[in-house]
């Protein structure tokens, strides 16, 4: 099998869905705009730095939809991917997606985004296949059955998106062996999973995943 993986936030996407999530709901009046956006910032800043708490992130950028409700949040999210996400899916990234699934590689969308905001933007891409953040659910009895504000499982972060991938690729009947994999990322975050991978591509890279890349002689494409 031909596994083709991709990063989103700055890889697929010229933004960051997760910030700029939290920045809509604090423009739909969920939040207080100056401290969220001063928390927010400081959280985007750690994930930068490689040293983001991504439970403790989790709780903060889930709250406002843990709030809401499912009703308004789908509602909310409708209404994000119409405004700010739509007008980001460049061709360039769609073209590059459709090349490998043309190509009948399995495309697979691996992100530290939570499943909340990313899967319609997977669907938007034409990927079935998601790999992100799965947020637990109050199932017990009498609960809500809505989000919580826990991560369920492993997070698809850092070293963590080897482990969700590798998880994948049992359900399958599979290991890393039995595949070809490429790996489209911008983040030195994602430097276990590169390291993993058949073929590495440095993809719109942040200045230490770029200076890797370079050492290393690993391919370096600038979609944005």
């Amino acid at each position: 099998m031909k596994l083709a993986l991709f990063d989103l936030d700055h890889t697929l996407l010229p933004i960051d869905s997760d910030h700029s999530w939290g920045a809509f709901t604090s423009t739909i009046g969920w939040t207080d705009p100056v401290d969220f956006s001063r928390r927010n910032d400081e959280f985007y800043a750690h994930y930068q730095a490689g040293t983001l708490d991504i439970h403790e992130y989790v709780r903060f950028s889930t709250a406002a939809v843990k709030r809401q409700g499912a009703i308004n949040s789908e509602a909310a999210h409708d209404q994000f991917m119409r405004t700010v996400v739509q007008p980001a899916i460049k061709q360039q990234a769609l073209s590059l997606v459709r090349q490998h699934q043309q190509a009948g590689d399995e495309v697979i969308i691996v992100t530290a985004t939570n499943e909340f905001i990313t899967r319609p933007i997977a669907h938007a891409f034409g990927v079935p296949e998601l790999i992100a953040v799965e947020l637990e659910r109050d199932t017990a009895p009498g609960g809500s059955g809505w989000i919580t504000g826990e991560i369920k499982g492993v997070p698809s972060f850092r070293e963590g998106k080897i482990t969700r991938v590798t998880q994948w690729l049992a359900g399958r009947n599979l290991d890393w062996s039995d595949v070809e994999s490429t790996f489209y990322t911008d983040s030195i975050n994602d430097l276990s999973l590169m390291e993993n991978v058949t073929h590495p591509v440095a993809t719109n890279p942040d200045e230490r995943l770029r200076a890797i890349a370079i050492e290393r002689g690993w391919r370096i494409l600038d979609l944005f």
